[in-house]
């Protein structure tokens, strides 16, 4: 029998973790024992330290899954002795002493700029242009609510460095949103082939999570059974 894993969703800037519950359920089904995080996301020493106590509490070894910013908590966090592998879903994956910051000083030729305004000190995205932007692909009234509950993104979290990158040591895969008007898909096919990672393409927009849960899901199940 395949060694059971533990599966921990870390999500991004703007949404919280209530954006994988397709996700989650789909691998709950299959008997995978899943674990959410819900990050602050007001600075990346935070954020992975609630990604550590999830770590801590799986029963299994973890198949650990970063969603755009969330990249970067996986990338710090990883290192963890329990993390078999790492899953970036239109994820950034800095090297160790990087930022989100500094992978988006240098946006590819021809990428639009992401939407992203100050607020209060933080960063959000702009409500008028949430939905074609972040969340195209899903239901407008869906879209909708998630401009409007979003959680402001600190500028700690955005400008915090990776201490050691775990990809540079565990296997890692990657799930590319075709239709992304966040991160362009072309800074993520970038990003994949610097760590190695195992690429698979998905026409979606950043809300692959709720666009194409299956699609993470077939990624994250790839990741668990690569590892044994």
């Amino acid at each position: 029998m395949p060694t059971p894993h533990s599966i921990v969703l870390v999500h991004g800037a703007f949404v919280d973790g209530s954006g994988w519950r397709q996700v989650h359920d789909l691998l709950v089904a299959k008997g995978h024992e899943v674990l959410v995080t819900q990050n602050p996301t007001q600075s990346l020493t935070g954020d992975v330290d609630v990604v550590a106590h999830a770590i801590a509490q799986a029963r299994n070894p973890v198949v650990l899954v970063g969603h755009s910013y969330g990249g970067a908590v996986i990338s710090d966090a990883g290192n963890d002795a329990k993390v078999r592998s790492l899953v970036y879903v239109a994820a950034f994956v800095p090297d160790s002493g990087e930022s989100v910051a500094d992978l988006v000083a240098n946006p590819p030729a021809g990428a639009e700029p992401a939407p992203i305004i100050g607020d209060n000190g933080g960063l959000t995205v702009d409500r008028d242009h949430f939905a074609q932007s972040f969340s195209a692909d899903i239901p407008p009234a869906d879209a909708r609510f998630m401009a409007a509950s979003q959680v402001s993104w600190g500028q700690a979290a955005f400008g915090g460095a990776v201490t050691q990158a775990a990809w540079r040591t565990k296997p890692s895969y990657y799930l590319v949103a075709t239709q992304d008007r966040m991160l362009p898909p072309s800074a993520q096919r970038q990003m994949a082939n610097r760590a190695g990672a195992r690429t698979r393409e998905v026409a979606s927009s950043h809300a692959v999570m709720i666009s194409h849960p299956h699609d993470i899901a077939e990624v994250i199940e790839r990741a668990a059974a690569d590892v044994g």
